[in-house]
């Protein structure tokens, strides 16, 4: 057997990336998103793509974000991980667009799991998984229960101050990987920089109070740079248990349809019960899955 020929594509390469079957439908997945010819790889035997790996950002971004598109063939994971490994751009998340109920289908199963081997090859280890949705109209506009009022909030301070509250008992595995790296500050940083950094106005941000004027939490309704959604839903620990992220669930999906949007994206992580009977009670259905690694802290690569 040769030894794989790994090739940064280009525009005039870019169809050899499309030759690759695709038992995982991620064309489906990604037919919004943009990808830049030039942040595509693939490893060739014998002038056939084995595996392919496509990085994504902004339009602005200098640098990709992460890998958001990795397919490796049957028997190909040490090219799939090689591909990785010497990729220019060393970036630390890497997830798999998947089919729901992949798990339940003998050929997206083992499909998926030549993926997951070849990116721990790589260095990459699993994080968490999770539930992808998509509102239409068709799942008609969630009721609203009129139990608090939502104002927006210029002042940044005021989201860090909740974010911070809210990710010092959350449920989301990025933001406890990112308490783990610097406490529950980074993680509200982080979170704040995420949506600056999408092209939906900052003035859409909003904080949800009682009718006495006591904070509940917050609600972040976005675009990214794919399209609407649904960008963050938190509640104030003192609050929880008392439903509130539903009516906070409820008001982002009303003001996204009123500003135009015909569809919205969301997610949230398997393991979030709670926050999955919400979307399940707004009429949000399950689409997709997705399962997020991230590389591993101290793993060796090798650039081009």
């Amino acid at each position: 057997m040769t030894d794989p020929v790994i090739r940064t594509l280009d525009e005039h390469t870019a169809a050899l990336f499309d030759t690759l079957p695709d038992p995982l439908r991620a064309h489906e997945a990604h037919r919004l998103t943009r990808h830049r010819p030039d942040w595509k790889r693939v490893a060739l035997r014998d002038g056939q793509v084995v595996a392919r790996a496509a990085w994504w950002g902004g339009p602005d971004d200098a640098q990709p974000r992460m890998v958001n598109w990795f397919d490796v063939a049957e028997g190909e994971e040490e090219a799939g991980a090689a591909l990785l490994r010497t990729a220019p751009w060393q970036v630390d998340d890497l997830e798999f667009n998947l089919p729901a109920g992949w798990r339940d289908v003998p050929a997206p199963k083992a499909a998926a799991e030549t993926r997951f081997a070849a990116a721990r090859a790589a260095g990459y280890r699993h994080l968490v998984e999770r539930l992808v949705y998509r509102w239409t109209p068709r799942c008609g506009l969630p009721a609203r229960p009129g139990r608090l009022v939502f104002r927006p909030e210029p002042d940044d301070a005021v989201f860090f101050d909740a974010l911070r509250r809210i990710h010092s008992a959350t449920l989301d595995a990025h933001a406890r990987r990112a308490v783990e790296r610097g406490g529950a500050e980074l993680a509200a940083q982080e979170e704040i920089d995420f949506f600056r950094w999408c092209p939906s106005p900052r003035a859409w941000w909003q904080v949800a109070h009682t009718p006495q004027g006591e904070p509940v939490g917050i609600h972040i309704p976005a675009h990214n740079p794919v399209g609407p959604c649904i960008g963050f839903i938190g509640v104030l620990p003192e609050q929880r248990g008392h439903g509130y992220a539903y009516d906070l669930l409820a008001e982002c999906t009303h003001f996204l349809v009123e500003r135009g949007a015909t569809a919205v994206a969301a997610a949230t992580d398997r393991g979030n019960f709670p926050m999955a009977a919400h979307f399940s009670r707004a009429g949000y259905p399950v689409v997709r899955e997705r399962v997020h690694f991230h590389r591993a802290r101290g793993a060796v690569v090798r650039g081009e």
